[in-house]
């Protein structure tokens, strides 16, 4: 009897005669971990041990006999196609592994690797095919696993980061190695300080928080400033945060962060960007409806000015051409403060300069290189100290807090009436080409108003 014939293992009695080769044949199939069955060379089942039997739930006497796995191991709309795949073996040589799907004695459907192989007669011919399978599940979920991490470190088009208890990079891929500015190597045990300038913090703060508390439920979007061999690189980055623990420690065993990111800085400045626009558009109708109910123009002029103060400048100055090359002719430009912000202390814009008398600006002072031009100049102090950049305000004749400028021509009916100067103060960034289009639609509707103070107050 083998394996085939019978279940149960075979125990000797004292009195009991040696076991034939079938009967040993039977009690190594029923001893071993892995299922195996084998066909003779038609295909019809000899073997089936015991390992079989708890997989499918088909016991011996029921699978041996029968031709191939059709109409019970397997659904007869497959059973062609998998008779076909094992008794192929016969004339491959060695072994050779499929996977498909068997059918368990209750209705249901196992996944099983299989590894078959010829067997041979006395005359070497082959004779038949013996068959182990083992379900698959665990090795397939294993091999996607690893299969997804290595997918992760070498193709994903977003960074991941594995960092440890100690908030060190432990694994880096090549995107966010890339994104850090360093190789995937030189990364690694390195503290975040030496590879960002800003931001360390609150990363940092992140990581201690997955650590203790598990991962946030959304995206976090943290900007940073990355140390290149080019410069300090300010980038935001969209970063999801997994806390990896030992799946072998009866108890959760933080090994560390998963921290995977995507660069959004672009679709972040985008964003900033058109937010400012649409603030700016409405500070504009709001100063334009503010100053149709001001019966003095010079107020309306003060009013447009207060408007487009707001999130954009600290200070404003609006100076007046009176004289020289613009007015008389000839001799240099002649200017007068009409309209300046308190230097002191906030508050509405105030109308100066009663008296007439020019600002004493100097030769290539930017308000005079902007009624020059027609068109408008910035400028600031550059990398000076907090000295020097007082210097550099009281020079020009503006509030000594004043490190960046731009300045505006002011023109109505096809004249230059003069210049309006918007000053940041220390900790704001200097004006950008943007500003510069935003400043020149304040100048036109100031230099309306002005123009029609001009034409009001003429005999």
């Amino acid at each position: 009897m083998s394996a085939s014939r019978r279940s149960g293992t075979t125990e000797l009695g004292p009195d009991e005669p040696e076991p034939d080769g079938s009967d040993l044949l039977a009690a190594l199939l029923d001893g071993m971990d892995a299922a195996l069955c084998a066909f003779d060379a038609d295909g019809t089942v000899t073997h089936w041990n015991r390992e079989a039997e708890r997989i499918l739930g088909w016991t011996a006497a029921e699978a041996v006999g029968r031709h191939g796995f059709a109409g019970w191991a397997v659904r007869t709309a497959d059973a062609e196609e998998v008779e076909a795949r094992l008794m192929s073996t016969m004339e491959a040589p060695g072994r050779q592994v499929h996977e498909f799907a068997l059918l368990t004695k209750d209705g249901g459907r196992v996944l099983v690797r299989t590894q078959s192989a010829a067997v041979r007669g006395p005359d070497g011919k082959p004779a038949g095919v013996y068959c182990a399978f083992s379900e698959v599940h665990a090795q397939i979920d294993l091999e996607r696993s690893i299969a997804l991490s290595e997918a992760l470190f070498e193709d994903a088009s977003w960074g991941v980061v594995l960092v440890d208890a100690d908030l060190r990079p432990a694994v880096v891929n090549a995107h966010a190695a890339k994104a850090l500015g360093t190789g995937r190597t030189s990364v690694l045990g390195r503290p975040l300080g030496e590879l960002l300038s800003q931001g360390v913090e609150e990363l940092e703060s992140a990581f201690t928080h997955v650590l203790s508390e598990g991962a946030p439920p959304a995206p976090a979007e943290l900007w940073v400033s990355v140390r290149t061999p080019e410069g300090e690189k300010r980038r935001c980055w969209r970063s999801g945060f997994l806390r990896l623990a030992s799946p072998l420690a009866e108890e959760p065993v933080p090994l560390g962060v998963g921290w995977l990111f995507q660069d959004v800085t672009e679709a972040k400045q985008t964003e900033q960007e058109a937010a400012l626009l649409r603030f700016r558009a409405n500070q504009l109708h709001r100063a334009a409806r503010a100053a149709a109910e001001c019966e003095d123009p010079g107020e309306a002029a003060t009013v447009h000015l207060d408007f487009a103060l707001a999130g954009f400048a600290d200070h404003a100055l609006v100076d007046r051409v009176t004289g020289g090359r613009l007015v008389d002719g000839e001799g240099p430009v002649r200017l007068v403060r009409t309209v300046a912000t308190p230097a002191g202390a906030p508050g509405p814009s105030i109308l100066t300069g009663k008296a007439g008398l020019p600002v004493r600006y100097a030769e290539g002072h930017p308000a005079l290189q902007c009624v020059e031009r027609a068109g408008s100049v910035r400028a600031d102090a550059g990398a000076a100290d907090a000295e020097q950049a007082r210097e550099w305000a009281l020079a020009r004749q503006w509030p000594r807090d004043a490190v960046h400028a731009l300045c505006a021509v002011l023109r109505s009916r096809g004249r230059t009436l003069g210049v309006v100067t918007f000053l940041r103060s220390a900790g704001r960034s200097r004006f950008e080409r943007t500003d510069a289009m935003y400043a020149e639609d304040v100048a036109v509707r100031i230099a309306m108003a002005l123009d029609l103070e001009e034409l009001t107050g003429r005999p």
